[in-house]
């Protein structure tokens, strides 16, 4: 049997899987086939943009695509896959297989709502995609005779290692950026009310040394470019009823670093601000572990969101203000040093999310203003997401798409503002002239 697996690239709130990125997605599917029987000379990977590119006839018997962009971005040199091509592909020969995110909806960019997929000729994975290749390739004469289920991480364990050897294939290897898992799921009581993460369930954490045996499978393959980045908040990785654990961080930054000890890149993704503001004593530990056991030039990504209290209540964001600024604060504390690569060594990224319940013209004022007081205040951060919600049915945010056209005019006006005020002199200042960027690798 010939297996294809193409990547139309996934973009979700806690994972990314956009060249130069790879999402454990891929991976986890290639690694079912194995254990499944399928030898890896006869498992292919294809990207979209390589598609695009060549002539290639793609005749396999089973063809699985793996897409989906929740949290839909503008990407340097990637362009997630399109409706069209999906079509496209749906008139391969063979059992074709599609799954990820787009299981949510299917959407292109911010400020639209993603729409149900209608599409024939695919056998769509309702929930997991990895545990529904497994499971059809049990039935191979029936393959829609297959039921949906979530993997365990038990499975993700086995299939992550089985299914390294699949970055070979990858058009940015070796140079690839392996987007790794420590859990999935939200620990919070109440949700954004955007965010598609909750579809996952309360948080499962994987083991340490699951992670690290992939981890460790990858190097063997030539990985040398990592990032913990498939998680909501890696700062309550295996916490202990509600309060982070710095020995758990410990553990696992300090058991890669043993598993692949000439990597490249070791950086993070996702911190909740709440969990920085309150516990900021676990949080400076699990941050000053960070540096130790990384490589500088590396972001938490802070989900702020929205700097307007009408906006934070309406949706159940995380955090308010104050506690996004002492968890700017912290980080600085900890990480604004400039490390081996010419960058500080770990510093805030913010993430603004426009045409939420309850925004006002009053809101682009107040995240303005949010993100002046800290340039003021002489603080650094690395970099600021600017985007336009994209909503979801079974979310809070279904039914109100209509709010970011609204002020669609006012938010590109405000989008520019911010790039010319806040970010150019930001940038100044975390790489200001003169500063020596080690080993960089430019995308364009």
């Amino acid at each position: 049997m010939r297996a294809l697996i193409i990547d139309g690239y996934v973009d979700e709130p806690a994972c990314l899987g956009v060249p130069p990125y790879m999402a454990p997605y891929p991976r986890y599917i290639a690694g079912a086939m194995i254990e499944k029987g399928i030898p890896e000379e006869d498992i292919s990977y294809r990207t979209i943009d390589q598609l695009r590119a060549g002539k290639e006839k793609l005749n396999y018997d089973i063809t699985v695509v793996v897409a989906g962009t929740t949290v839909p971005g503008k990407y340097l040199r990637a362009t997630p896959i399109s409706m069209g091509e999906l079509r496209e592909l749906s008139h391969l020969g063979g059992t074709k297989i599609l799954g990820g995110p787009v299981r949510l909806g299917f959407g292109e960019e911010g400020g639209t709502s993603a729409k149900e997929l209608e599409l024939t000729g695919f056998l769509p994975a309702k929930q997991d995609i990895e545990a529904f290749v497994h499971d059809i390739l049990d039935v191979p004469s029936d393959p829609a005779s297959a039921g949906h289920r979530m993997r365990t991480t038990a499975e993700v364990a086995r299939w992550g290692e089985k299914g390294a050897f699949i970055i070979k294939q990858h058009p940015d290897y070796p140079y690839v950026m392996c987007e790794l898992e420590t859990y999935r799921g939200c620990p919070r009581h109440s949700h954004c009310s955007f965010c598609t993460e909750p579809f996952y369930g309360k948080p499962d954490y994987r083991e340490i040394r699951d992670v690290v045996n992939e981890v460790s499978a990858l190097y063997q393959y030539g990985a040398r470019y990592f990032r913990l980045g498939r998680q909501p908040d890696l700062f309550m990785y295996r916490a202990k009823k509600g309060v982070p654990d710095p020995e758990a961080i410990e553990e696992l930054y300090r058991d890669i670093r043993n598993a692949a000890p000439e990597l490249k890149v070791l950086h993070m993704d996702n911190a909740n601000p709440v969990t920085l503001a309150q516990f900021p004593e676990e949080s400076r530990r699990i941050a000053e572990i960070i540096v130790k056991y990384h490589t500088s030039g590396d972001v938490a990504a802070l989900g702020m969101e929205s700097a307007d209290p009408e906006v934070i209540r309406a949706n159940e964001l995380k955090a308010s203000p104050d506690e996004v600024f002492e968890a700017i604060k912290l980080l600085n504390d900890v990480g604004a040093a400039r490390g081996e690569s010419g960058l500080p060594e770990l510093l805030p990224g913010i993430n603004f999310v426009h045409g939420l319940k309850g925004e006002t013209k009053k809101t682009f004022e107040l995240n303005f203003e949010f993100m002046k007081k800290v340039l003021d205040s002489g603080l650094m951060v690395r970099r600021v997401n600017i985007r336009q919600v994209m909503t979801f049915a079974g979310t809070p945010m279904q039914g109100y798409e209509d709010l970011a056209a609204k002020h669609k005019e006012l938010f590109l006006r405000y989008k520019e503002k911010m790039r010319n005020e806040i970010d150019m002199p930001m940038l100044r200042r975390v790489a200001p002239v003169g500063c020596a960027m080690k080993d960089v690798r430019t995308e364009i």
